[in-house]
């Protein structure tokens, strides 16, 4: 057994110089000044070709207006709060996903301690009123989330205000009371208008005060800007009631109003994207804009057009790299002509000049109800088979208590193997250093520990080992640096990663007979 330790550990450091050789003379042989990253570069140690690592986003939205899916109701105790999300995080991860997307903003309120926003009714069941005993819940989505190897995209509704069907009173910090000046009433909602340049710049101080203080991996926008049109008692559509900021801001640039409100729009977004990256330049952006663009694009797309009734010009944000990311909601099926899931994909992923990624939200509410479970898996296997689209976000987190089929199809068949989120590299392209390995002889058995070894911190580690010729992957957190392996385990291979998907050079051992010399 002792001997079996030692051919283990002795392998290890003979390969370790030999990939740190080979990496070496290729750049010497192509002139670069860097350690290539590991997508452009296989290392293996002799005889060990471990398979690709799945690249994939799985994301699930986690709404929490109207209490839609988390907290269940408001005014839980903070132990049922704490527990409700405890489940809703292990549910992510017992399903492979890999990326939570909470809402943490709904209503110009907060999901955690501002300054800025009172504490959301929803949560506390009174607007302005702190959890007792005091907790914070977005510090503990984040460490919760962590802990298991899980994304948390803090997500923000920027511009609704309040619902109107709610009878309680606003708290007096609540941006109603205290800017009414910069507040529209439309329809059945309150909405900053995005026309107030004063509001533009308080809602991106929100969100930037949520970016330094919170350890998020992303902040993500829904499809809010101008809300929604609604109708009249007598059926006819309002207009929104931008009529002041219009004569004060927009009058005079020569541009038509619908052009003005999607300026306005547009500005919003781009300055978001930068100042976001100015705080923290490896912070992610996202966005989910309604499915369709415009009707007609492509030509047998029919629909709402958000680029002239929300005014949000969701293909130019893309277009421009205004967003790390876009998940646009495409909540239809496959065979229905006129909202075709697979033709608005392909859409999508062409207007990616810049390579962004495209995630497309899926309906999976719809689930157990008006659709069979083999929609989704049908819709993810498109995903799959379009290069630019790197994964998929599930409408909603409550999908999976509504249908078990849900649960079993994506468990058993669709989410099959673990998979890491696919690389930002124009947010950082420099892959971590290749962790150190070792594994000890127990009884019965391997316990395989590793650590990182340069100056930055893995977030992840992509953990593959191999028995009876087979390869199982493990994607764990950072805080988990060793396994107990069973004896038939033959070889280890680990990868560190970080916030950015870049994975390291692998280290690897395999077991063999022991080598005299060293």
């Amino acid at each position: 057994m002792g001997a079996m330790a030692g051919c283990w550990q002795f392998q290890w450091k003979v390969w370790r110089r030999a990939v740190s050789c080979a990496c070496l003379a290729l750049c010497l042989l192509v002139g670069c000044d860097r350690t290539p990253e590991v997508d452009e570069l296989v290392a293996p140690a002799p005889g060990i070709s471990p398979p690709e690592v799945v690249r994939e986003f799985r994301g699930v939205w986690i709404p929490t207006v109207a209490n839609l899916c988390w907290p269940s109701k408001p005014g839980l105790s903070v132990a049922e709060q704490q527990a409700e999300l405890l489940a809703l995080l292990d549910e992510a991860l017992e399903l492979r996903q890999n990326a939570v997307i909470l809402q943490v903003r709904p209503a110009s309120d907060a999901f955690y301690q501002s300054a800025i926003e009172p504490w959301s009714e929803y949560l506390t069941g009174k607007q302005g009123q702190a959890p007792s005993p005091f907790y914070d819940p977005l510090e503990f989505a984040v460490n919760e989330a962590h802990r298991r190897g899980l994304e948390l995209h803090a997500w923000f509704n920027p511009f609704r205000v309040r619902s109107l069907k709610i009878a309680a009173e606003a708290a007096d910090s609540h941006v109603s009371k205290r800017h009414p000046d910069w507040v529209r009433k439309y329809g059945s909602l309150l909405w900053l208008d995005p026309g107030e340049l004063d509001a533009q710049e308080y809602t991106l101080r929100v969100v930037l005060d949520v970016v330094r203080r919170y350890d998020i991996d992303a902040v993500h926008f829904d499809d809010y800007f101008y809300p929604y049109p609604e109708k009249d008692k007598k059926g006819r559509y309002l207009d929104f009631p931008d009529e002041s900021s219009w004569k004060r801001f927009g009058a005079e640039t020569g541009l038509s109003r619908s052009d003005w409100r999607r300026r306005n729009v547009d500005e919003f977004v781009q300055r978001v994207y930068r100042e976001i990256h100015d705080v923290k330049p490896r912070m992610k952006f996202g966005i989910s804009p309604f499915g369709i663009w415009r009707p007609n694009h492509p030509d047998t797309i029919a629909g709402l057009d958000a680029y002239e009734a929300l005014y949000a010009d969701a293909r130019k944000w893309l277009r421009e790299g205004w967003c790390d990311y876009v998940a646009p909601q495409l909540y239809w099926t496959i065979d229905h002509p006129p909202t075709s899931f697979p033709v608005l994909l392909d859409w999508w992923t062409e207007q990616s000049v810049r390579e962004r990624h495209v995630f497309p939200g899926l309906n999976a509410l719809k689930v157990g109800g008006e659709w069979p479970v083999e929609e989704i898996a049908r819709q993810i296997g498109f995903t799959r088979s379009q290069p630019k689209a790197g994964g998929q976000i599930l409408w909603s987190a409550s999908a999976y208590r509504n249908s078990k089929a849900l649960r079993d199809e994506l468990a058993g068949n669709v989410y099959g193997e673990p998979a890491l989120v696919p690389r930002f590299a124009w947010l950082d392209a420099t892959a971590p250093s290749m962790p150190s390995l070792k594994v000890d002889v127990l009884e019965g058995g391997y316990e395989a520990s590793w650590e990182s070894t340069g100056e930055e911190e893995a977030w992840l580690w992509a953990l593959q080992y191999r028995e009876g010729g087979d390869w199982k992957t493990r994607i764990l957190p950072k805080g988990e640096t060793n396994i107990q392996l069973a004896a038939s385990i033959d070889a280890v291979v680990v990868r560190a990663v970080d916030r950015s998907g870049n994975a390291s050079l692998p280290a690897v051992l395999e077991a063999g007979p022991q080598i005299e010399g060293e």
